[in-house]
């Protein structure tokens, strides 16, 4: 057989997925992600006993938080070198530990408030996303600006914790909004580079959990400004 006809019989390999199929795929993890919160917080919200346990006890609900952000600091790292269901079942744990937390968020807004935010949210997520992933226009600087804003924002937040100043929960939470939509756009651009260069496994799923933390984030600080309290 000569080299032609080897490079004829030879079967073509595949094309390596582009950026955009990665954020496509992205995009479905984040989703899976947002159903698993609101499922959870849905079902526990719904249970007496289950409330009890998770809100009317410290402890449990601490524990809870902490066990997120343990989650949040090692799935980078983790992920990386682990395999798609090991990674996969990580950014579902945490999906899920926060829709346990998020069940308190049914006890002080209306179920319909906060499908209405939820569905605000998701517009808005959905253009500025899209707004990063397409712009030719470099994010970089609105990224740094939005980094350090979500600093003070933080710093903030503890102080008037001691202040409890109804001027300053309204500059937060209206700053809390811009902040995250910036970090939206700018995190899909990032995603895209990353996509476009590789930077090891999971990036779907890595990228998966970067969106669903910008989208949770806005969805609460909007809910703030949208959500209608129960009586």
């Amino acid at each position: 057989m000569n080299l032609q006809q080897a490079s004829v019989s030879r079967p073509l390999a595949a094309p390596a997925e582009s950026a955009h199929d990665i954020l496509w795929v992205t995009y479905r993890w984040m989703s899976l992600g947002l159903a698993v919160t609101g499922l959870v917080a849905w079902l526990v919200a719904q249970s007496p006993a289950e409330l009890e346990v998770v809100l009317g006890n410290r402890p449990v609900f601490y524990g809870l938080l902490l066990a997120q952000l343990g989650l949040v600091y090692a799935f980078n790292s983790v992920a990386v070198r682990a395999s798609t269901a090991a990674a996969a079942a990580m950014f579902f744990a945490y999906a899920g530990l926060t829709g346990v937390t998020f069940s308190v968020l049914f006890l002080v807004y209306t179920a319909s408030s906060i499908a209405s935010t939820f569905a605000v949210s998701a517009g808005a997520f959905a253009g500025l996303s899209v707004f990063g992933a397409l712009t030719r226009r470099d994010l970089s600087t609105v990224g740094r600006f939005a980094t350090f804003a979500l600093i003070g924002l933080i710093l903030a937040s503890v102080v008037n914790l001691f202040l409890a100043s109804t001027a300053l929960v309204w500059i937060t939470t209206l700053a809390g909004v811009a902040i995250f939509a910036a970090l939206t756009a700018y995190d899909t651009q990032k995603l895209m580079e990353l996509y476009a260069t590789g930077g090891g496994g999971n990036l779907a799923l890595r990228g998966a959990l970067t969106l669903y933390l910008d989208f949770i984030n806005m969805f609460l600080f909007l809910l703030r400004l949208l959500g209608r309290r129960r009586d």
